[in-house]
């Protein structure tokens, strides 16, 4: 199956992008994402983020990159409110001026992956207090494939393989909430 969605019951898989200073700095934000968002069920491996240099003035030149996903599934809706927490987690935890980690939460679905931003570009779509949704990657094919504007490290097919994981998960989830809507606890044999 290649992207498909009931409308009725739209949740979506809550996701993360993560970098940090150290390791010490990622076990924190780590502990913050999952007091203020939620337990997670999936990380990716910790990765050396060497994909820009964009962020080594602020954060340093060994900065590390992880990707995780939630538990919970939440409403689409409610992604800029994610952006808008994990904004203000990370400027609680700056020193000095600088921050130590980046935190940039998204959502999966079963047909593309989208993070929240507060950077305006012609391919990204407002959605609420200044938050504006970008789709990073599209499923297509088998597996996750990404946009000519896709980050590096999100195109990168290591990467984009954790994110097939987690839509595994999702499409398991989603088949588990509909069993049980409907009754169905997978011990019973259908005709």
């Amino acid at each position: 199956m290649e992207c498909r969605s009931d409308r009725r019951l739209f949740r979506v898989k809550l996701i993360m992008g993560m970098l940090a200073s150290t390791r010490k700095d990622l076990k924190r934000a780590h502990a913050l994402v999952q007091e203020h968002l939620g337990a997670l069920d999936l990380q990716s491996d910790i990765i050396a983020f060497d994909y820009t240099d964009y962020y080594n003035g602020e954060m340093g030149d060994t900065i590390i990159r992880q990707f995780v996903s939630f538990e919970s599934l939440i409403d689409p809706g409610d992604l800029w409110e994610m952006k808008v927490r994990t904004n203000r987690l990370e400027n609680a935890e700056k020193v000095g001026t600088s921050r130590v980690m980046n935190l940039d939460p998204g959502y999966l679905t079963q047909c593309n992956v989208v993070l929240a931003t507060t950077k305006e570009a012609g391919h990204r779509v407002y959605i609420a207090n200044g938050i504006y949704g970008q789709p990073i990657l599209y499923y297509k094919n088998n597996g996750f494939v990404p946009f000519e504007f896709t980050y590096a490290d999100y195109a990168d097919e290591k990467n984009r393989a954790f994110f097939d994981d987690v839509r595994d998960l999702y499409r398991k989830q989603l088949k588990d909430h509909h069993d049980a809507r409907h009754g169905l606890d997978g011990e019973h044999e259908h005709a």
